[in-house]
């Protein structure tokens, strides 16, 4: 008798006959003849009752057909077995047509899935090759029937779902000093801990360059400032060694000589120590500038999975008040503006300034200087973001401005917006952890649904009806893949499960990483807000306070909801404001469908991302944030605010820090500032007008307009999908 069915995976699963008369049922209603239940029947349970205790699909399928063969009705046995052969058919044809496209470099929502990788290079094909043939086998045999149906029918979107099966996690923040101090073996050599700042430097790439490899998202430094601090004094000591070497005298008393500030400074009106003193800081400043520089050469030119795409990396940074923090800030950023290569806008890493009071906020704060030029920066290369410490949902009890450790009770951020803070199994901190996967819901789909009911408030009901069972469904295939995720062995992450994720040290290489993950978080974002809210009572949140107030509604429903998850599966479930990339034009499509082009809602060729105010709306800094704000408290698994700004940037930072302090006065957790910046790819060139399509100085037509996408920046927007590009048209400026 047949007690489980074996899928190809390994995975058993429990046997019901229902399946196979289901399946000769569909057979039968082919033919002439049309259904006979009671034959049906009779065969699903002879298989049932005379096959093996466990069996495969394939081989239960063989008997289906050797006793439709054997029964009067072979003209069913014919078409069951000409179903199978079409659905094999049909699987390899789809195949064939996405593989030759993806031969040909064609330009296609496939090949232009993700904008920061190459699909077009032969590693980035091979990349390409290998998603396009794991999504199917994910659907086919590690979803469960019902996730696998609200995923077909556009409820739900998995992300990473090509990378299911390696059992890899989504994010981590680099605890960097443990790298640092004590080096890493990661599967193939080692490295020994890191004595100058060159050193350090290059271990900081080589560190995010490995984990990228064990990981499908992005590699971040939460507490860039502070990790390298300590090889600035190391450095400066070496310089004055090198004194020593040259004129014999023992120097020892001008290690620890008191330093206010790393500044090169001409020698000529220095005498005594003070002249040797700084002569060891002007080498030291340009040893770190030049470390620097190498750092964020290398984060734009390391490739990898497999060399097709550059390391998906963020450094936070700037509370740092230490001589030696601030000079690791003040040459990153110099470096950040002076670009790379022929002056071109560094990519990676996605920079996050974090601003804190006391710190650098105020005119009176030891960093203010900084903050200032991080905010002229930022008006030139994009560069860094800004993540508010003060916003009352990033705060620390335990944060102390005297503490030299205080970084590990700040939140740091991915570049992407990905959020990781509390914590219901450990330290309530970025640090060491990271997200597990995600899954986002398509609130448009479950608004649009509800159209039909006239009455608004039963309407709204009947929509949280349906929001409530697709979360329901949500949290069950996150911690699906948890369970999975957890059977890997620690040897399959070499670096991140012997040096990065918190708790790792503890396991050996053939111990699972189950006792540690659960540190991570299960992020349930969502899209499409503003288009949800058209549908179901006609305006969206930024043109109307009644949208606004069901906008919070939905999604505080959400939020406690997501907390009822942690509870009730034991994981750090949270909500996320999905930055939707790919996803963004994917439900769309599928919702015109069924529904065609609904104004507000389906007409366009994505859906709003998350919470934000829709791109195309026009309105003021202040009003956008002043609805967007209430949204960053509720999603703290991820959220940004964005704002458009015209002109040349560069000729009014003030415009950076103004909105800054909308964050401030907000209570707004992450943001970042576009603008216009377009590069002559000859000349070098740079230049803000809008449609600029041909350089003033050159003459070149091969002009690029650096553009953020989700959270990073493109190089190229040849790389974008429709959706995307579709959305950059429409996006207006905000006053």
């Amino acid at each position: 008798m047949i007690l489980t069915v074996v899928k190809r995976d390994g995975r058993k699963v429990g046997f019901h006959t229902d399946k196979i008369i289901g399946a000769i049922q569909k057979a039968m209603l082919a033919t002439e003849q049309g259904e006979d239940i009671a034959l049906a029947t009779q065969i699903a349970q002879r298989i049932a009752y005379h096959g093996d205790e466990s069996m495969s699909v394939e081989a239960i399928q063989d008997l289906v057909e050797n006793e439709l063969m054997k029964s009067e009705r072979k003209d069913v046995a014919r078409k069951y077995i000409a179903y199978r052969e079409q659905r094999n058919v049909a699987r390899k044809a789809k195949t064939r047509d996405i593989f030759l496209e993806i031969i040909e470099a064609k330009a296609n929502d496939v090949t232009r899935e993700n904008a920061n990788m190459n699909a077009d290079t032969p590693a980035g094909m091979m990349m390409k090759f290998a998603s396009e043939t794991t999504k199917p086998f994910v659907d086919d045999y590690l979803l469960s029937p019902e996730v696998k149906e609200a995923v077909r029918k556009g409820y739900i979107h998995i992300h990473d779902k090509d990378y299911y099966p390696t059992k890899s996690l989504t994010c981590v923040q680099h605890p960097l000093d443990k790298i640092l101090n004590g080096g890493f073996f990661a599967g193939h050599g080692e490295s020994r801990p890191a004595k100058r700042i060159e050193t350090a430097s290059i271990l900081a790439c080589i560190s995010m360059e490995t984990a990228q490899n064990e990981m499908h998202g992005g590699q971040a430094i939460p507490a860039f400032d502070f990790y390298l601090a300590p090889f600035v004094r190391r450095s400066y000591i070496e310089e004055v060694k090198q004194l020593e070497s040259y004129t014999g005298e023992d120097l020892s008393r001008l290690y620890n000589a008191e330093i206010k500030d790393y500044l090169a400074r001409p020698l000529s009106a220095c005498e005594g120590d003070e002249r040797l003193i700084q002569h060891a800081i002007n080498r030291t400043v340009e040893r770190v500038h030049q470390s620097m520089e190498a750092f964020v050469h290398n984060m734009n030119t390391i490739h990898s999975r497999g060399g097709n795409q550059v390391v998906f990396s963020s450094i936070n940074y700037g509370t740092d008040t230490s001589a030696e923090g601030r000079c690791i800030i003040r040459e990153i950023l110099l470096t950040t503006d002076r670009g790379v290569g022929n002056g071109a806008t560094a990519i990676f890493p996605i920079q996050i300034w974090k601003k804190k009071r006391g710190v650098s906020y105020l005119p009176t704060d030891r960093n203010y200087d900084l903050y200032m030029l991080a905010c002229k920066v930022s008006a030139h290369r994009f560069f860094p973001n800004f993540l508010n410490l003060d916003a009352t949902f990033n705060q620390h009890e335990k944060w102390k401005e005297d503490d030299p450790q205080r970084y590990i009770y700040e939140t740091a951020t991915m570049g992407c917006r990905t959020r990781v803070y509390e914590n219901r199994f450990g330290e309530k901190t970025s640090i060491g952890r990271g997200n597990l996967s995600f899954t986002t819901i398509n609130l448009v789909r479950l608004a649009l649904e509800c159209r039909d009911v006239p009455e608004q408030e039963k309407r709204i009901t009947h929509f949280f009806e349906k929001l409530n069972a697709v979360l329901d469904t949500t949290a069950k295939q996150l911690h699906e893949r948890f369970e999975f995720q957890k059977t890997a062995l620690a040897k399959q992450f070499p670096l991140l499960m012997s040096a990065l994720w918190v708790g790792s040290n503890a396991l050996a290489p053939n111990d699972t990483i189950e006792s540690v993950i659960n540190q991570g978080t299960l992020g349930i974002g969502f899209i499409g807000l503003a288009e949800a809210l058209v549908a179901l009572i006609g305006k969206h949140h930024g043109e109307d306070p009644g949208a606004q107030e069901l906008g919070l509604r939905i999604v505080t429903h959400m939020r406690d909801r997501v907390n009822g998850y942690c509870e009730f599966y034991k994981h750090n479930y949270s909500v996320l404001a999905t930055p939707a990339e790919g996803l963004s034009g994917r439900f769309t499509r599928l919702d015109q469908k069924v529904y065609g082009k609904i104004p507000g809602v389906t007409d366009r060729e994505y859906y709003t991302n998350s919470n934000h105010v829709p791109v195309y709306y026009k309105c003021s800094a202040t009003h956008k944030a002043r609805i967007e704000a209430p949204y960053h408290d509720l999603t703290r698994g991820g959220h940004i605010f964005y704002v458009e700004i015209d002109g040349d940037a560069t000729k009014n930072p003030e415009s950076i820090s103004s909105i800054v302090d909308l964050m401030d006065k907000h209570n707004i957790g992450y943001a970042s500032v576009n603008h216009t910046r377009n590069r002559c790819m000859d000349c070098g060139d740079e230049n803000v007008e809008e449609n600029y399509d041909q350089c003033k100085l050159c003459g070149s037509k091969h002009i690029d307009t650096i553009q953020r996408i989700t959270g990073y920046l493109v190089g190229t927007t040849s790389r974008w999908n429709n959706a995307k590009l579709a959305e950059l048209r429409d996006r207006v400026q905000h006053d």
